[in-house]
């Protein structure tokens, strides 16, 4: 029996040794042996290779200001588990995890039985339902792990469905193509159920507008009804920028260019709802999502989780207009299966120095500093030194003087929620 937050964890931690599996059926049994808590809630389902934590965020926030009761499930989390379920922007509580723990427990024994068991994210997105309907929640985002069609959360039947956008990740899984991994997204595409895209490469564009057509679902480019202009407006400085979409003055203290795509698709997402108000205009403007291009410890540091070559592509067109015309000591690490060489590439004009580091608590994942500063010196970028102690390294920067241009840290979302942890920063990823 579950009592804790710990014996949770430890139950969690337990089915990771299933993998990942691909499929709907065992989260389907499993939320029917738990009373199928999502037949009462309204979904927002989000898929898309990169975005879709900033744009949930913003989603949320504008609901819970617009006075709903609002749930958020995304993944993965930074620095507790906790994170991935969220109750008015909150993380919930370990006491609250642990009880939905047990439930999904208790029915995870009865799938024993038939020599069945679910993942970890399966267990974990019937916990959110669970707690997201104990709750009451007039409106839950819901957010994909990984590609759509076969993922977990895709056996809700959502309010609307949005793609934030298609880049190449997971191709062992997705498809190595544009079009294949579109093609997945596709899957939360449900029939009649209005569908809001952003903006993406014409090729991924046909594949998920062909779909909707099938199921005769409402295709919706954000884009189109949500132009951004930045005629006659300030230019973006670090934690503000502001530009005009569908006419309005948007204020965000999010960082980034994309995230003016994002904000597009929130506005888009929510006049197709007809929720769109003056009120969400300014939750726009209250949001805030760590470890994305995220100011740390008084300016030393940016923390970035991009982890891919589209996700570091825009670190890397935000920095030139936030600093241009200059380099950056860089701290990057990243998981051993991840195309760091073309992170690598992308970054390479910025770079002043890079510090290779692999993750602190669980270096079997990651490659190693030796591995990067390898690759790195291939793609003749120079002052590559491979480090072996991360907390030491962030604790030495940390007691330099503020430098002039910050200090870039990238390469992981695992990487963000261990430089969170070290610089003690907590409380800025429990609550929204």
């Amino acid at each position: 029996m579950i009592k804790t937050f710990e014996q949770a964890v430890q139950f969690l931690t337990e089915l990771q040794h299933f993998g990942i599996k691909m499929g709907l059926e065992q989260t389907r049994r499993l939320a029917e042996l738990c009373g199928n808590p999502d037949h009462s809630l309204r979904f927002i389902h989000l898929a898309g290779t990169n975005g879709k934590g900033s744009t949930g965020a913003m989603l949320e926030r504008c609901l819970r200001e617009s006075g709903f009761t609002t749930g958020f499930y995304s993944s993965p989390h930074l620095l507790t588990p906790c994170e991935r379920i969220r109750i008015n922007g909150r993380a919930v509580s370990e006491e609250e995890f642990a009880e939905a723990a047990e439930i999904v427990s208790r029915a995870a024994g009865v799938m024993q039985r038939k020599s069945a068991m679910p993942t970890y994210f399966e267990a974990m997105t019937v916990m959110a339902m669970l707690l997201f309907k104990k709750h009451d929640c007039s409106y839950v985002v819901w957010e994909t792990g990984m590609g759509g069609r076969l993922d977990s959360t895709n056996i809700v039947t959502p309010q609307i469905s949005v793609i934030t956008n298609i880049a190449l990740d997971h191709e062992k899984f997705l498809g190595s193509t544009l079009a294949a991994i579109a093609g997945e997204k596709a899957g939360i595409i449900k029939a009649h159920v209005p569908v809001v895209a952003g903006s993406m490469a014409p090729e991924a564009d046909a594949v998920l507008a062909r779909r909707a057509a099938e199921l005769s679902a409402p295709y919706i480019r954000a884009g189109e009804i949500c132009p951004v202009t930045t005629n006659e407006v300030p230019e973006m400085r670090l934690n503000h920028q502001q530009f005009y979409c569908a006419g309005e003055l948007i204020e965000l203290q999010l960082n980034g260019l994309m995230q003016q795509r994002n904000t597009q698709v929130v506005i888009a997402v929510l006049k197709t709802l007809g929720l769109w108000s003056d009120t969400c205009r300014k939750a726009l403007r209250n949001t805030r999502w760590p470890g994305r291009i995220q100011v740390l410890n008084e300016g030393r540091f940016i923390l970035d989780g991009g982890h891919n070559p589209d996700g570091l592509q825009s670190l890397a067109e935000t920095l030139k207009v936030l600093y241009p015309q200059r380099r950056f000591r860089w701290i990057f690490g990243a998981f051993a299966d991840k195309d760091f060489s073309g992170g690598l590439q992308i970054i390479a004009p910025l770079v002043q120095e890079i510090h290779a580091v692999a993750f602190a608590e669980d270096a079997r994942l990651s490659a190693t500093p030796e591995a990067i500063a390898e690759t790195a010196g291939k793609l003749n970028i120079k002052n590559v030194y491979p480090v072996q102690d991360l907390p030491a390294l962030l604790k030495k920067i940390a007691g330099e003087k503020i430098p002039e241009v910050p200090v870039i840290i990238a390469g992981s979302l695992y990487l963000a929620g261990e430089v969170l942890e070290v610089l003690a920063a907590g409380n800025e990823v429990l609550e929204l």
